[in-house]
Order: C-alpha cells, then structure tokens, then sequence
C-alpha cells in the first residue's frame, strides 16, 4: 500500500486527539503529522485556576511532544497558507505536502477588536492574561468588579460565569467581599444559551445566590480606559474599579484568508463528517462553524473537539484502508462549572437533539470539582496517550465515571 500523509494543523486538544487516534489506526507506513506554531500545550480549562492562584502556569503547561506517539511527527511550524490546489500547507518552517488535511487551530483571541481591552481589562482566556490577572487581583481593595463578555462566539460557554463565581470565592476567602459589587455584562440573554433556558436560568440563579449581579442583552462598543467605564450601545455607560473580561475571539487568519471558511471567518463543515468544502479536507474544534438543529452555533469547547477528532480519525483510517469512512459525530458534550469553595456543576447532554439541545440541569457538588481535577491529571499526566476512555472517581463508596472521550 502506497503511504499517505495525514497533516494536522494545531496542537491543542483536536490536533492531539486526532494524531494519536490515527497513528493507533494506521501503519507505519503512513505518516502523521502536527504541525504547531509553539509545540508546547497548555491546559486551558485550569486557566481559571491560574486566574485565582490555584496553579501557577507551569503547572498545567506541558511539552507537545510528551502528549503525542512517539510516532507521530511534530514540526514546530505556524500555518500561513492553505493552498488546496496543490495540496500543501505554506509555513514559516516550509511547504508541507499532505494527503489528508485536518484543520484543528482552535479560536485566536482579538482583543485589538475592542478599542480600549488591552488599555483596561485583564483576561484568564490565555496563560499570559490569567497570570496577570492574578498578580492584578492581589492589588484589588474593593469596589466595583466588572465580569464582560465582549462578544459571541468565544471558547467555552460556562467561562465568564465560573470567572464570576471564582472571583466571588477568591474575594470572600480575602475577607473583602463586602467591600465589593460584582456585575456580569454580556450580549447574551441566558448563560450558556445553546443548552436551553432552564440551563441559562440555572446558573443566573447560581449567580444571584452569591449576590452578583446578572446584566444580559448588551451590546458593548468600547472601554474608555481613562474614565474606567464600559460603553455600550444600548445602555447607559457602566463603572468599573476592576474589569475581568473574555476577549474577542476570531478565526486564526491562515483559516480567514483560505478559501474554506465563510465570510466572517469561520470554517463550515458538515456536522455528522466533519467535512469541509475541500475533498479530504476535514477541521474540527473551535475554528469550524456547525449549525444545529435550532439554527444556533455548536459552542466552541474542547469536549466537541475531542469528539470531532476521533470521528475525523476513524474517518480518514477507513478511507485509506478501504473500509468506508462511516463514523459520524454525534454531538455529545459535557462540561464543568466552578462555582468556589471546592465544588463544581457538572452537565452533560446530546447537542444534536432536535428541536433544541437536550441538555439536563447540571449535578453538583465537591465530587464534580474533583471530577475536574481528575480530568486535568489525565492530560497532563499524558493519559491521552494511552487512550484511556474513562476516569473512575471513588466517592463515600460510590464509583463515578467521568468521560474523556478517548
């Protein structure tokens, strides 16, 4: 059998997934390879950890290399050309020929986007951006603590909710809480709307339990960092003394610029494949736009890039085996919400139900917090690649299992 080249591009938990799922499939004869413009992972779910002094950066940053097959090729590359014609990727260590293409370079953050971000807030949604926070937060008093989301999509749904609820358990650990007002402003009319209204009212209510305040359906324009306020288009200007925020997020620009995304930027693919508009072309994770059965988005999260990898994977392996590319991806997903004092939600649910998302109010409790933890040694620990498929979490005598997908 003639070899193929499998190329992914991006090393996060897609490009991760899909490599080592591939390289167990296939033979040596074909070849695997990542191409990342850092070759180093950073375990984005703990940033919020970060945020609050729970991990230093160290702690959840780990080698790329370590979490691939050794037999699976990584070059230390940034993606600056898709030419589909020619079946090659241009970057700045080369051209890269391939057979098979996977698109796995995740969502980039824009803070530029939004006059005043990098003058005013501070961001947990990189490892730069959460150590900041951080340092910056040890420096706050009191007063009013601002929570924005400055726009959708961004990367995981329940982050500017847990940055509220953290932030609220970091300042009452302090003994400051009562000196402070916290204020969540967002264009969004629920949390986490993709899942339905009895989720989005769920985690209003787990922020109202704790006294912050939940401002939906804003348009935010710009900061005026000098004045220390938010500007919005359809309110009046809002006060801060401290502004935790979600960046604007945007497509990597190799993927803006190529001729498989749409015309904002985003990668559309078919929900079941994963195929984009290219032949043997797949993208998986947050730089794909998937529309559900309602019409909405499928959220940007690292649990459906890991599903979508493993659907590409078994996709491209019977295609070159000959055996017919039948996985399809079902739209499972699940995620944890941090809610302070070592306890956590957890909510899992089928996102390709119709009419809407079938997604049940969360579980929580200390188990789910530690349930995360478990999940965070399991990368970190290079779990993923051993392909275990579950963590066995063992409670007051009661076994939970938590799902990792591999």
């Amino acid at each position: 059998m003639t070899g193929k080249t499998i190329l992914i591009l991006g090393g996060g938990v897609g490009g991760i997934v899909t490599a080592n799922a591939l390289r167990k499939q296939l033979g040596v004869e074909h070849r695997v390879i990542v191409a990342d413009k850092r070759a180093e992972y950073v375990f984005t779910p703990s940033l919020l950890w970060v945020m609050v002094g729970w991990r230093r950066p160290q702690q959840i940053t780990k080698d790329l290399r370590r979490l691939l097959r050794p037999d699976v090729e990584l070059v230390a590359a940034e993606a600056q050309e898709i030419d589909l014609d020619g079946a090659r990727v241009r970057s700045s260590n080369g051209d890269l020929n391939y057979d098979y293409l996977v698109v796995a370079l995740g969502a980039d953050l824009s803070p530029a986007a939004m006059p005043g971000f990098g003058e005013a807030a501070y961001t947990p949604f990189n490892l730069e951006g959460a150590s900041g926070l951080w340092l910056a937060l040890q420096r706050f008093e009191g007063g009013r603590l601002g929570i924005l989301v400055s726009g959708v999509p961004y990367k995981c749904p329940a982050a500017p909710y847990e940055m509220a609820l953290l932030l609220d358990d970091h300042l009452r650990q302090r003994g400051i809480r009562e000196k402070c007002e916290l204020q969540v402003y967002t264009p969004e009319p629920l949390p986490m709307s993709v899942a339905g209204p009895a989720m989005g009212h769920a985690v209003v209510s787990m922020l109202e339990s704790k006294q912050i305040h939940f401002n939906p359906q804003l348009q935010p324009m710009r900061i005026d960092a000098e004045r220390q306020e938010l500007i919005f288009t359809n309110r009046d200007a809002a006060p801060f003394d401290f502004l935790a925020a979600t960046p604007p997020h945007r497509a990597p620009p190799v993927a803006q610029e190529s001729s498989l995304a749409n015309e904002v930027g985003w990668v559309p693919v078919d929900r079941c494949t994963l195929q984009t508009c290219a032949e043997n072309v797949y993208a998986i994770g947050d730089v794909t736009h998937v529309t559900l059965a309602n019409g909405k988005p499928l959220p940007k999260a690292g649990v459906f890039a890991d599903g979508q990898a493993h659907t590409v994977a078994r996709r491209i392996a019977a295609d070159i085996q000959g055996a017919g590319a039948l996985a399809e991806y079902n739209g499972l997903g699940y995620c944890w919400i941090e809610t302070g004092s070592g306890s956590a939600g957890f909510a899992s649910g089928q996102f390709y139900a119709e009419p809407d998302p079938l997604v049940p109010l969360p579980r929580s409790g200390r188990m789910w917090h530690w349930g995360k933890i478990l999940f965070e040694q399991y990368w970190l620990g290079e779990g993923v690649t051993r392909g275990v498929s579950r963590l066995g979490l063992n409670l007051g005598g009661k076994v939970f299992g938590v799902p990792v997908g591999l």
